[in-house]
């Protein structure tokens, strides 16, 4: 774009009513949210994500019925400030979405202190309680705890590589997650503790003695030097209150105030998760943990995490041997009746992929991925409420990564066959790709808005990562309204330069602070959508600022 359209006055006597009823302070957007006040008391434990059954039940027949009954509408997500963002809290922490991360801070993650494999030999104190694989609470020789998960025989690599990477995106992302390492330990660096115990199904605990510890060692895989690869979770600070409801809030939380299946950022969770095929999305892969505030020790309150991401990259899928995930849940009404009345007519293009044979690698693949299909293994309420603005937000945060930073990332796998890592870089590469282009076309994909002078600029996120050629294809019309949602002019005909990047008139309202509120609406070709701007005069600087984004 070489030149700026010229502005065409519209006289217009009344009100419009395109534009929404939103109006927004005129003032900086909220950055952080100050829910760590100080909660005294912990909380109590919940114990829904310990009756796993009652959730199954829960989320495949009960509250879907129910909620029907209840006819809920649409409702926008909640815990976004006026620019349409995420503020931090202690569910997330903006970071790549807010400046650059090096590779390092990719390789490195969220972890704050080395391996413990620099640090042996380990301690056992415990066996690990719940999941699916033999694992053990150990103290390393520093004296840091860890939960040791060990890789099942028949599948090197797999969850061991795909935790590690997984936990380390997220992280780059926002969300909190613990500190994995993929480890190798030989049995002899493994040493009991005296008072060291086992415990089963039915939490009953007895002593762990070393012939316990070795017939544990004997489901796993055992690499040909007698070193067995783990993953190594260091133990989270604080007291365990168990996984956050998917719907509500925690009532004895003062800081709780959203309901969680309004949240922005476990809604907009959609996309990445689905980019992540990270399937295994519960209340039991969540924790919420009662913390001392590190900089007021007098004060305490709830941080909520993340974890287990050792299913994701189709290996649900691998060792469920059900190629159906990620594509139905467990239980699903709708595929049941679809298989019921095609009787197999049709071939579906996920009943035909299947794992590379590759050390490491699962059912991970970009060929049959529907962006916007995608299922984990149950209903979980925030993604099945979630809007398309909340997987715009979260389709955009995952297009950050440069292949350099996911090839980073995926070092943290440690994968022992190179082409393994490659593989797994380049699927993510494909599959983050066709999430962002299939989300970004459900709305206007317009984003980083900012006054230039007297234009207002944006990036359009479709052009500027080149997901498909459409730059010649694309115009923008901006209609401007004062506050009151009076149209005041048009323009149209912009359009973007080859990096994406377009700008309008300003045009400011001839009100005190400037109060204007400018429409873009983008088309390519047949259909568009629209985004609102909102800009008014800085009353400190005099100058005009973006204090808000409406997205209808």
């Amino acid at each position: 774009m070489t030149r700026l359209s010229t502005l065409v006055l519209v006289l217009v006597a009344c009100s419009s009513s395109r534009v929404p009823d939103a109006r927004f302070a005129n003032r900086a957007p909220v950055g952080a949210v100050d829910d760590r006040r100080d909660v005294p008391v912990a909380p109590a434990q919940r114990k829904d994500s310990t009756t796993f059954l009652l959730y199954k039940y829960d989320g495949i027949f009960h509250r879907p019925i129910t909620r029907t009954f209840e006819l809920p509408g649409p409702q926008r997500a909640l815990g976004v400030n006026s620019l349409d963002e995420v503020p931090d809290s202690t569910w997330f922490t903006n970071r790549i979405g807010v400046r650059e991360l090096s590779l390092d801070e990719l390789r490195t993650g969220p972890a704050t202190i080395e391996s413990p494999e620099l640090h042996k030999p380990w301690t056992v104190l415990s066996t690990r309680t719940g999941g699916t694989t033999v694992g053990f609470v150990i103290r390393d020789a520093r004296g840091e705890k860890f939960l040791l998960k060990l890789e099942m025989n028949g599948y090197p690599e797999l969850e061991t590589a795909t935790d590690a990477i997984v936990d380390r995106l997220l992280w780059a992302i926002g969300y909190n997650v613990p500190e994995n390492h993929v480890v190798y330990v030989h049995p002899r660096d493994l040493v009991l503790a005296p008072d060291a115990t086992s415990e089963d199904l039915l939490g009953h605990k007895r002593r762990l003695d070393r012939a316990a510890l070795a017939e544990r060692l004997t489901l796993c895989d055992f690499g040909s030097d007698g070193t067995l690869r783990a993953l190594a979770s260091r133990v989270l600070d604080g007291k365990p209150l168990g996984g956050h409801p998917q719907e509500g809030t925690r009532s004895d939380d003062p800081n709780d105030r959203i309901a969680h299946e309004r949240r922005r950022d476990l809604r907009g969770a959609y996309p990445i998760f689905a980019w992540l095929d990270h399937v295994d999305a519960t209340e039991v892969n969540t924790l919420d943990m009662w913390v001392t505030d590190p900089v007021d020790p007098k004060r305490h309150y709830v941080k909520h995490f993340l974890l287990d991401f050792g299913k994701s990259f189709g290996v649900m899928a691998t060792m469920g041997r059900d190629k159906r995930r990620g594509h139905a849940y467990r239980v699903d009404l709708t595929e049941i009746l679809s298989s019921l009345f095609l009787v197999g007519a049709v071939e579906r293009d996920w009943e035909q992929r299947g794992a590379p044979p590759l050390r490491g690698v699962g059912l991970f693949e970009a060929t049959s991925y529907e962006p916007g299909r995608w299922k984990p293994n149950y209903r979980y309420l925030p993604f099945v409420v979630a809007e398309e603005r909340d997987k715009f937000w979260g389709a955009k945060l995952l297009m950050r990564f440069t292949p350099e930073q996911l090839r980073a990332a995926v070092e943290a796998g440690r994968y022992t066959d190179p082409r393994a890592a490659e593989y797994v870089t380049d699927v993510l590469i494909a599959r983050q790709r066709a999430t962002a282009l299939y989300w970004f076309e459900r709305v206007a994909p317009l984003d980083r808005f900012a006054v230039d002078g007297d234009k207002l600029c944006f990036d359009d996120l479709t052009v500027a990562y080149k997901l498909a050629p459409v730059q010649t294809q694309t115009r923008y019309t901006a209609r401007y309204h004062d506050g009151n949602g009076k149209l005041l002019a048009a323009t149209n005909g912009l359009g973007p330069d080859a990096n994406g990047r377009g700008c309008a008139p300003l045009g400011l309202a001839r009100s005190a602070d400037g109060y204007n509120i400018i429409e873009l609406a983008v088309t390519r070709g047949n259909g568009g959508a629209r985004v609102f701007v909102h800009v008014a005069r800085d009353g400190a600087a005099g100058t005009a600022r973006v204090i808000g984004i409406w997205r209808p």
